[in-house]
């Protein structure tokens, strides 16, 4: 059972950065694909970012796209979130989530399947982001 911790979230200005991170609680972390997920007050979740095992694939929401960084450390069984010039709307609480390389749409990061975030096998309890003056 892998465990996924997130932390990194706070309050920041708008223009701001922050760098969010997901720690696995086992060295298995290199065999999942990672994926960020937001949930803002009263909207559905979205997927934000993925990353494949190695990192040499990722993707982005178009909502995101030149502001954000995904990253990963097997070594230190983590996965980054680099996010800058934060907007308001960029408020939510960010969930990290895994699924197994052997997952045909979460391994290879397609992020914009259907089936996308209901195939990941384990979620973090997620981090706050709020981005307000």
């Amino acid at each position: 059972q892998l465990q996924l911790v997130e932390s990194g979230g706070g309050l920041v200005q708008p223009g701001g950065s922050l760098r969010l991170s997901c720690v696995a609680s086992e060295s298995a972390l290199g065999y999942y694909a990672v994926g960020w997920f937001r949930q803002a007050p009263g909207k559905e979740r979205e997927g934000v970012s993925c990353i494949s095992t190695s990192g040499g694939k990722t993707d982005y929401a178009d909502s995101v796209k030149g502001r954000f960084t995904i990253s990963r450390d097997n070594a230190k069984n983590t996965v980054y979130l680099q996010m800058d010039s934060l907007k308001p709307e960029d408020t939510a609480v960010y969930y990290c989530a895994a699924a197994h390389v052997s997952k045909p749409v979460q391994g290879m990061c397609i992020m914009m399947s259907p089936s996308y975030s209901d195939g990941m096998d384990y979620w973090g309890k997620g981090t706050l982001v709020t981005v307000s003056s």
